[in-house]
């Protein structure tokens, strides 16, 4: 196996990830538990820090590979601080989400899967999160934002950002 390459992180996010991969390093199966704190340092899972836990926990690449991108919490691309993921399922989709994702796409002129320049605020359009009732539903990071009145978006969505871009 080649070396692994040095993540272009922090030296303070690279120690710690070497701690947690030392202390988990014996503990069977705790790769999600390791995936899940890299995350939290890095902000998302990069190859090469995904080499970093290959290498500490000696688990080959295409099973920590699988790991990530069969679970939907695992990003391989950065995120912004605060995360909005607009549900797409069919509830929430017929309530209006549609108007909501292009709302929030035109406030913080980015995409689907893009980071604003300051890295403050990302967006992506997951499928159903189980907040049928809820519909049409959003989350920014841990909070939930559901019942979105599709007749006035615009409002719904200032406000909703307005929580966010003055922390």
């Amino acid at each position: 196996m080649p070396d692994v390459k040095t993540f272009s992180g922090t030296p303070e996010q690279q120690s710690k990830l070497m701690e947690i991969i030392e202390k988990q390093k014996n503990v069977r199966g705790s790769l999600i538990a390791v995936l899940h704190e890299a995350q939290q340092i890095y902000g998302y899972l990069p190859i090469e820090v995904q080499e970093m836990i290959s290498k500490g926990l000696n688990v080959p690449m295409t099973e920590i590979y699988g790991v990530v991108t069969f679970y939907t919490q695992f990003s391989l691309e950065p995120k912004g601080k605060y995360n909005v993921a607009i549900c797409m399922g069919t509830a929430c989709y017929v309530k209006g989400a549609g108007k909501i994702l292009d709302e929030f796409k035109k406030e913080l002129d980015i995409d689907v899967d893009g980071v604003t320049d300051d890295g403050k605020f990302s967006i992506e359009a997951t499928r159903c999160i189980g907040a049928c009732g809820l519909a049409p539903v959003l989350t920014v990071g841990d909070d939930v934002y559901g019942r979105i009145d599709e007749h006035n978006v615009p409002a719904e969505v200032a406000k909703i950002l307005k929580n966010y871009k003055e922390v």
